[in-house]
């Protein structure tokens, strides 16, 4: 694994702009990077991350699969109780999913180590699927790049394809997508995933979410006053659970990508038990609810919101000590703990690699790098190879 330093293509912000790629710059600070891409050979893609990506995944399943059957592990998840039976019964129905993304620490030599599961609403979905593409292609045409070259990346073809299953499964109906206002990035993630769902010959629409409504039958409405039957919502499970038209989700007649399920998977908790479960699989990093006496055998720790999104509220301790803290909104829900393993550095850069898997199955990478070793929402985004 390398980080090769290379130059940009001169006309890059143009033909970003040319397709839509409205966030690649965000508050003053390049998100997108193509300063610099990371190389890996084929073995280290299919036997260190793609592999235990998809056992991972199956792991995480299991977990699911235990919490539905417990009450005690649904209120340890800090999910609402009246949610517990429409968790349930979503799992036992399987009603299926869409996408997921796992975030790894690998350095290219040891076992990559599992960080967490983004399974509800993973984002730098376009710049993974297409944009890094097409750098590679623009890359290897101006002969910066060997032909040799590929990338682990079916992440398009695997959306269109499973969008193309799901219409089977909901003929003639609209899929509305969703996200909040005022966020360019989701707006161009939800945008993304529209225009896949589209290529697979599925009748789409957009809603923001604060545009939702609710009709006298107890039907979501978009603007339109036209009944939401199947909804892509880039909006977290955990704040609908707890907001006012959260109790009318039981009887909307909506199947929801991601489904109910989702949200313990999305789940900081998720992290103790997997190790309870798994006990030193070697891609797994000891963990523990905060309140566990089990908890006292890690020295050096992060500690994690249940809740907690694009590294927010995340601290680093050592011996009793707070070496590193970031902010944010999260954390009244409680905590976990888990292992210190820090991400590899490349110079300065401390790198993220982020595994995605559609329908269940890995489908490539996106590679986040940041000056902090906790990455979080503006942190660079690079490009990678394959030779």
């Amino acid at each position: 694994m390398l980080r090769i330093p290379t130059p940009e293509r001169p006309d890059w912000k143009l033909r970003a702009k040319e397709f839509g790629f409205h966030f690649h710059t965000m508050h003053g600070a390049p998100y997108w990077d193509e300063t610099a891409y990371y190389q890996f050979s084929l073995a280290q893609i299919e036997q260190q991350i793609e592999d235990p990506t998809a056992e991972i995944h199956q792991m995480c399943l299991e977990v699911v699969d235990q919490v539905v059957r417990s009450e005690e592990l649904l209120s340890k998840f800090r999910i609402p109780e009246s949610f517990w039976d429409q968790i349930a019964s979503s799992w036992y129905a399987r009603e299926p999913s869409l996408y997921s993304r796992i975030d790894l620490a690998f350095d290219g030599d040891g076992p990559a180590k599992f960080y967490e599961n983004n399974a509800d609403t993973p984002t730098s979905l376009y710049e993974t699927g297409f944009w890094q593409w097409l750098w590679l292609e623009d890359q290897v045409n101006s002969g910066n790049i060997s032909r040799e070259a590929d990338q682990f990346n079916a992440l398009q073809e695997l959306l269109i394809n499973r969008f193309a299953q799901l219409k089977q499964q909901m003929p003639d109906h609209t899929l509305h997508f969703a996200c909040c206002k005022d966020t360019d990035e989701d707006r161009g993630t939800v945008q993304y995933m529209q225009d896949c769902a589209e290529q697979a010959g599925i009748a789409c629409d957009f809603v923001y979410v604060e545009d939702i409504g609710l009709s006298d039958r107890n039907r979501f409405t978009d603007l339109k006053d036209n009944n939401i039957s199947w909804l892509f919502k880039l909006y977290p499970w955990e704040y609908m659970q707890r907001e006012e038209y959260g109790k009318n989700v039981a009887g909307s007649h909506c199947r929801f990508l991601e489904p109910l399920w989702k949200s313990i998977i999305s789940n900081k908790a998720l992290l103790p038990m997997l190790w309870k479960l798994f006990p030193n699989h070697p891609n797994l990093l000891p963990a523990f609810f905060e309140d566990d006496p089990k908890a006292s055998s890690l020295s050096k720790y992060v500690r994690k919101p249940i809740f907690s999104r694009e590294g927010a509220n995340v601290s680093v301790h050592d011996n009793g000590e707070t070496v590193l803290a970031s902010d944010g909104p999260y954390g009244k829900e409680g905590y976990v703990i888990q292992a210190w393993h820090p991400l590899p550095r490349f110079g300065d850069n401390h790198t993220l690699i982020g595994s995605w898997l559609v329908n269940d199955q890995p489908a490539g990478i996106s590679i986040r790098e940041d000056s902090s070793p906790i990455t979080q929402d503006l942190s660079r985004f690079l490009p990678h190879i394959i030779l």
